[in-house]
């Protein structure tokens, strides 16, 4: 699929509220509508942050959480969603009960930490993330923190990587990509590596341009967006990743810190290439790389 689209797909973003609009919901709408996507959005959590840290988490309750899912999904004609904070057990619960009947692909962040070091999954709610939606994802994006309380292992090496995969496989995620960001010590000064686990094959290793920055704000939450737009394009699942990939880098290496703490990447300068060219939703200009 290339060129642009006359009527931009509907994708869903299921998620925190960042008050400071560098990550969570405003990250991924962000990311959405730069990359040709309509973006729609159920709120689970408020919080009240900035790029210093998170000063407070107001939860919603899960009722209201599934009254904006009915909305949406009444709604619009949703061709892929992601979800990112959901803080609460009850929250995923309640997510999971509705969301096992979708048809579209789900990209599935589990966030538990913010950039800050901020618990944004309560410990008790740990054991819902592995069981109910972790069933439910098309696609699992863990950091390395994240991979390691979730398959219950260290992760050291590419060969740890391939066996925790293979535990949340074995939990119910049908993709997994295990991003390379905390792996510091095992990549160069060049590039980092993300790795796309399916079951049954080897992990794949998907390099890209590592970029030195200290505005690393709301980047799982981009990137997570991003796969999820291009899945709505329907890209396969490794394009998709890929295509992400290199809007992140591009955004990364364009970003700027609009207040205090670490900044978010460029959402708007992580399309100026694709979008000159006319070439948003297409595989082969994103293999390109860089």
């Amino acid at each position: 699929m290339s060129g642009r689209v006359s009527r931009p797909p509907v994708v869903l973003s299921i998620a925190g509220s960042d008050s400071g609009g560098g990550a969570g919901i405003q990250a991924d709408c962000k990311t959405m509508t730069s990359l040709g996507a309509f973006a729609v959005s159920v709120i689970a959590a408020l919080t009240a942050q900035n790029g210093a840290g998170v000063l407070g988490i107001h939860e919603v309750p899960p009722d209201f959480v599934l009254l904006q899912l009915q909305a949406v999904r009444q709604g619009f004609p949703v061709k892929a969603a992601k979800t990112g904070m959901l803080s609460s057990a009850p929250i995923i619960n309640a997510l999971a009960e509705v969301l096992h009947e979708r048809d579209f692909p789900l990209v599935v962040d589990p966030v538990c930490v913010s950039q800050s070091g901020c618990r944004l999954l309560h410990e008790e709610a740990e054991e819902a993330m592995r069981t109910r939606m972790l069933p439910l994802a098309d696609l699992l994006t863990p950091n390395r923190p994240e991979a390691e309380l979730l398959s219950g292992m260290s992760i050291r090496s590419a060969e740890d990587v391939a066996k925790a995969a293979k535990r949340l496989h074995a939990m119910g995620a049908k993709a997994v990509l295990i991003k390379g960001g905390h792996f510091e010590e095992q990549q160069n000064k060049a590039q980092m590596i993300d790795w796309l686990c399916l079951p049954g094959e080897a992990c794949q290793p998907l390099p890209h341009p590592r970029v030195e920055t200290g505005n690393n704000h709301g980047t799982g939450c981009t990137l997570s967006a991003a796969i999820a737009v291009q899945l709505a394009f329907g890209l396969p699942l490794r394009e998709a990743v890929i295509c992400a990939q290199d809007y992140l880098t591009r955004a990364l290496a364009s970003s700027f810190n609009p207040g205090i703490g670490a900044g978010p990447p460029n959402f708007m300068g992580g399309r100026e290439e694709a979008v000159d060219r006319g070439l948003l939703g297409d595989s082969t200009y994103c293999n390109k790389r860089w």
